[in-house]
């Protein structure tokens, strides 16, 4: 065993104003801290003094910033406006600093406008902790009756259509509300979406279709490259959540497809994946191993967590090692690949459920402290238990 290489255990932090500090992060076991200036408006330049001033505050508690997550790609480059390359050189001299800080792993996505969706942030589980949760039918209300989106209907089967008009002729104006909420919800400490501009952008990429975003993917990756190429940087792109097209959005990198068709467009070495089990995981079809084969040279980071899905495809977030994706294959998959790496693989448990203590505090939707806890000691457990076996 002591030949044996260990993933690097990191740990999502949202900066000095995140509830979960990094004396927490220290005591849950994690060495690295994966980490974002969400205080940077999308688009501009992450000033050298502000990563300096951050990567500081991280080493001085022992700890390393391993990953940036996320350098969030502009709506203007996504939809590749008249405005494209003004952010496109703000990208690239984002990483120029961050490289110059010696943080050289950059995870990003490539999903127009809403970057994850959930329709209910605190369902309860039987054993009293809350989870996240994606539900058809909830969507479907928001969808056809809140956003009142045109052809609404069309994306959703009768069954769910049903289901959809009952329950919203029973809900009350606080429960519309916290639903609209909860699906238009941004990144803690970024400003959320409104019905409006989102109205206005789902126009902008019903123009654009599913393989304009694809070109525009690869149009971003071959305007990066040659800084990447330069400093040694290594892009991981982080799957669509949920693994494919809502709300009249297209969705371009949802499955083992789309995964290789954008390594074999963008064949350069710093085109990488965030290998997120629970994003990939809430596709039916998607078979987790059997992507992660195909894809394993590429993958630079990991989000590991589990999800559980319904006949009809709603999905709540299961405890790390129970739920639809076969963790046990996974990490022994990764595992296996980390020991042909020079560095470690990092990867991180991947939101959590609130539980105990914080279950009566205020934190950030997923990232609680002692859910991601429980989740990060069961994933070491096992990748140990894999390793001496």
């Amino acid at each position: 065993m002591e030949n044996k290489r260990f993933l690097e255990q990191t740990w999502r932090w949202y900066g000095p104003k995140d509830g979960v500090t990094l004396q927490d992060v220290k005591q849950a076991g994690a060495t690295g801290i994966v980490s974002a200036l969400h205080h940077i408006p999308h688009g501009e330049v992450w000033p050298l003094a502000d990563i300096q001033e951050r990567k500081q505050i991280i080493e001085a508690a022992g700890l390393r910033w391993s990953v940036v997550e996320s350098v969030p790609v502009h709506e203007a480059i996504k939809t590749r406006s008249a405005e494209a390359e003004h952010y496109l050189e703000n990208y690239r001299e984002s990483l120029r600093n961050l490289a110059q800080c010696g943080i050289k792993t950059v995870c990003y996505n490539f999903m127009p406008v809403l970057d994850w969706t959930r329709t209910q942030l605190d369902l309860e589980m039987k054993d009293g902790s809350k989870a996240l949760y994606f539900d058809w039918i909830d969507l479907a209300i928001f969808d056809i009756y809140i956003l009142n989106r045109a052809d609404a209907r069309a994306d959703y089967s009768e069954q769910i259509q049903v289901a959809a008009e009952s329950r919203y002729a029973e809900m009350d104006e606080q429960a519309k509300k916290d639903l609209e909420i909860n699906v238009l919800m941004g990144i803690p400490g970024e400003a959320d979406i409104s019905l409006d501009s989102l109205t206005q952008s789902i126009e902008i990429y019903k123009a654009i279709g599913r393989d304009g975003l694809k070109q525009n993917l690869l149009y971003f990756l071959a305007s990066i490259a040659d800084v990447c190429e330069e400093y040694g940087i290594k892009m991981t792109i982080h799957p669509d959540d949920p693994p494919y097209a809502i709300l009249g959005l297209p969705r371009v990198v949802s499955n083992e497809q789309d995964l290789t068709f954008l390594i074999e467009q963008q064949p350069k070495a710093f085109n990488g994946i965030c290998f997120c089990t629970g994003s990939l995981g809430a596709g039916p079809s998607n078979d987790l191993p059997a992507i992660f084969e195909k894809v394993k040279h590429r993958v630079y980071f990991a989000h590991l967590r589990n999800v559980k899905r319904d006949e009809i495809g709603s999905f709540y977030e299961a405890d790390h090692l129970d739920g639809d994706v076969d963790m046990y294959r996974i990490v022994k998959a990764l595992s296996a690949e980390n020991q042909t790496r020079d560095m470690p693989i990092p990867f991180r448990p991947d939101h959590g459920h609130q539980m105990l203590d914080d279950l009566h505090k205020v934190s950030n939707p997923g990232y609680s402290a002692i859910g991601r806890l429980r989740g990060l000691a069961e994933l070491r457990g096992l990748e140990l238990g894999i390793i001496r076996s």
